[in-house]
């Protein structure tokens, strides 16, 4: 565990509290975090994840442009809720890409473990897309994704970043709460 590890962990801790709170500077936070993500997991031989981390430095300015923008007008980005039928759609195609992308690290040997490598990465890419939109749904698929991630990093030795991922899972729960009771209320 180095201290690279520890400083990204905390800093994705602060971002996930910002974020269960609205609050646009969860991502500037994510921003720094996943930047020392992506080197970590490179250095690592986690490619997929590295560049997952590499992804979410876009979504963190996205994000942030995002949020921003609908915090100075008047016009608030709503949380909205997905249909059933939405939602089915989601996990098929984030199935679909999952298994497509294990199937290539699998016979290509670029990963310790590509099949939860490549789900957890395609699942969080899919799902992080949904948060920046503000879909409710996001925390729900965000307590299995992180419940996953911390199997993935727990057996590459990523010890911080599994401790990092149970209070992620815990924060989505309370994040879910929180977003649905302000979306009952909008």
């Amino acid at each position: 565990m180095s201290g690279w590890e520890i400083i990204a962990a905390l800093l994705g801790i602060g971002y996930i509290i910002f974020a269960a709170r609205e609050s646009q500077w969860c991502w500037p936070l994510a921003l720094i975090s996943t930047l020392i993500y992506t080197i970590l997991f490179w250095e690592g031989q986690l490619p997929m994840q590295a560049l997952l981390n590499f992804y979410y430095m876009g979504m963190a300015i996205y994000g942030y442009l995002l949020w921003r923008k609908h915090g100075i007008s008047e016009d608030n980005l709503a949380i909205t809720s997905w249909s059933w039928s939405k939602q089915a759609l989601f996990l098929f195609i984030a199935t679909l890409l999952s298994v497509i992308t294990a199937y290539y690290l699998d016979i290509t040997q670029s990963s310790q473990h590509p099949y939860l490598d490549a789900s957890v990465t395609i699942f969080s890419v899919m799902n992080t897309w949904l948060m920046a939109r503000k879909v409710l749904q996001n925390w729900l698929y965000w307590v299995v994704i992180d419940s996953a991630a911390i199997v993935l990093y727990a057996q590459s030795a990523y010890y911080a970043t599994v401790v990092l991922f149970g209070v992620y899972t815990v924060l989505a729960m309370i994040g879910f709460i929180n977003w649905r009771r302000l979306y009952k209320n909008q």
